[in-house]
Protein backbone atom coordinates (compact mmCIF):
# COMPACT_ATOMS: atom_id res chain seq x y z
CA UNK A 1 0.00 0.00 0.00
CA UNK A 2 1.35 3.10 -0.49
CA UNK A 3 1.27 6.48 1.72
CA UNK A 4 -2.21 8.04 0.77
CA UNK A 5 -3.80 4.60 1.32
CA UNK A 6 -2.61 4.05 4.48
CA UNK A 7 -4.20 7.56 5.28
CA UNK A 8 -6.93 6.97 3.72
CA UNK A 9 -7.39 3.55 5.13
CA UNK A 10 -6.73 5.57 8.77
CA UNK A 11 -8.96 8.16 8.64
CA UNK A 12 -12.38 5.69 7.85
CA UNK A 13 -11.41 3.14 10.15
CA UNK A 14 -10.48 5.90 13.08
CA UNK A 15 -13.30 7.68 12.46
CA UNK A 16 -15.78 4.48 11.92
CA UNK A 17 -14.23 3.30 15.22
CA UNK A 18 -14.66 6.55 17.18
CA UNK A 19 -18.05 6.80 16.29
CA UNK A 20 -18.83 3.45 17.37
CA UNK A 21 -17.10 3.75 20.75
CA UNK A 22 -19.41 6.48 21.04
CA UNK A 23 -17.40 9.75 20.84
CA UNK A 24 -17.22 12.62 18.48
CA UNK A 25 -13.65 11.57 16.75
CA UNK A 26 -10.12 12.91 17.79
CA UNK A 27 -9.70 15.28 15.05
CA UNK A 28 -8.17 14.60 11.50
CA UNK A 29 -4.80 13.53 12.73
CA UNK A 30 -6.18 11.89 15.92
CA UNK A 31 -8.51 9.58 13.59
CA UNK A 32 -5.60 9.03 11.15
CA UNK A 33 -3.13 7.71 14.12
CA UNK A 34 -6.01 5.32 16.08
CA UNK A 35 -7.21 4.10 12.46
CA UNK A 36 -3.64 3.03 11.53
CA UNK A 37 -2.49 2.07 14.76
CA UNK A 38 -5.66 0.14 14.90
CA UNK A 39 -4.68 -1.83 11.24
CA UNK A 40 -1.56 -2.96 12.77
CA UNK A 41 -3.54 -4.56 15.75
CA UNK A 42 -6.51 -5.72 13.79
CA UNK A 43 -3.34 -7.59 11.08
CA UNK A 44 -1.56 -8.96 13.81
CA UNK A 45 -5.44 -10.48 15.88
CA UNK A 46 -6.84 -11.90 12.59
CA UNK A 47 -3.24 -13.12 11.53
CA UNK A 48 -3.18 -14.98 15.10
CA UNK A 49 -6.29 -16.03 15.46
CA UNK A 50 -6.59 -17.33 11.83
CA UNK A 51 -9.64 -15.41 10.53
CA UNK A 52 -9.42 -13.64 7.22
CA UNK A 53 -11.47 -10.50 6.16
CA UNK A 54 -15.20 -11.49 4.99
CA UNK A 55 -14.74 -8.88 2.18
CA UNK A 56 -11.93 -7.94 -0.50
CA UNK A 57 -9.91 -5.57 -1.36
CA UNK A 58 -9.69 -2.09 0.10
CA UNK A 59 -13.20 -2.62 2.37
CA UNK A 60 -11.19 -5.74 4.19
CA UNK A 61 -8.45 -3.35 4.78
CA UNK A 62 -10.75 -0.93 6.26
CA UNK A 63 -12.61 -3.87 8.24
CA UNK A 64 -9.42 -5.40 9.57
CA UNK A 65 -8.06 -1.64 10.70
CA UNK A 66 -12.15 -1.14 12.63
CA UNK A 67 -11.90 -3.86 14.48
CA UNK A 68 -8.30 -3.21 15.74
CA UNK A 69 -9.12 0.47 16.08
CA UNK A 70 -12.20 -0.43 17.95
CA UNK A 71 -10.22 -2.74 19.86
CA UNK A 72 -7.71 -0.18 20.53
CA UNK A 73 -10.20 2.63 21.62
CA UNK A 74 -11.96 -0.15 24.20
CA UNK A 75 -8.16 -1.10 25.62
CA UNK A 76 -7.55 2.40 26.11
CA UNK A 77 -10.68 3.60 27.74
CA UNK A 78 -10.13 0.76 30.18
CA UNK A 79 -7.38 2.21 31.15
CA UNK A 80 -8.31 5.83 31.07
CA UNK A 81 -10.81 4.22 33.38
CA UNK A 82 -8.52 3.10 35.75
CA UNK A 83 -7.03 5.95 36.30
CA UNK A 84 -9.84 8.15 37.62
CA UNK A 85 -10.13 10.10 40.96
CA UNK A 86 -8.18 8.81 43.60
CA UNK A 87 -6.40 10.43 46.75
Amino acid sequence: MDFLTWIIVGLVAGLLASFVMGGIGYGIIGDIVVGIVGAFIGGWLFSRMGWSSPIGGLAGTIFVAFVGAVLLLFLLRLLNRGRGTRP
